[in-house]
């Protein structure tokens, strides 16, 4: 399983996660994205659908009954409802349950890079784990970095 580390320095999270959710549909997958905080799930939730004017991402919040049916869920746990392998970790908070899925994309800022840091380093030694750390160049260009 692959943990994608992805350092918000000066593109915000309502730039980065609406391309990497565009990814894993084109691909064919799902993907649970999480946040504990209620208004920062509903700030999530409109993001999808206003993020670019050309196009939205089809989503849902999760607790409703179409949960399963939901290509994009958005969530307080990581609890996968629609099936998805990839999961993004939207709040900068690292939860052990994502190692169950196949990806793992967690986003964080620079308020929450100690706990980032601790992540990074307990996951150094999990087996079959691949963590990659992406940052931003000056051009603001994703540039993996580790």
């Amino acid at each position: 399983m692959q943990v994608d580390f992805y350092h918000l320095s000066s593109t915000p999270l309502e730039r980065a996660l609406p391309r990497i959710a565009e990814r894993i549909l084109a691909g064919g997958e799902r993907l649970l994205v999480v946040a504990s905080d209620a208004d920062a799930r509903a700030r999530l939730d409109q993001l999808l659908w206003s993020y670019a004017p050309d196009s939205f991402l089809p989503h849902g919040l999760a607790g409703s009954e179409d949960d399963a049916r939901q290509p994009v869920l958005i969530g307080e746990t990581a609890e996968a409802a629609n099936g998805a392998r990839h999961i993004a970790l939207a709040d900068g908070v690292w939860r052990d349950e994502a190692l169950a899925f196949t990806r793992v994309f967690h986003f964080f800022t620079e308020e929450r890079i100690r706990e980032a840091r601790l992540a990074w380093k307990n996951l150094a030694g999990k087996d079959g784990v691949e963590r990659r750390y992406w940052k931003q160049d000056e051009a603001g260009r994703w540039a993996q970095a580790a």
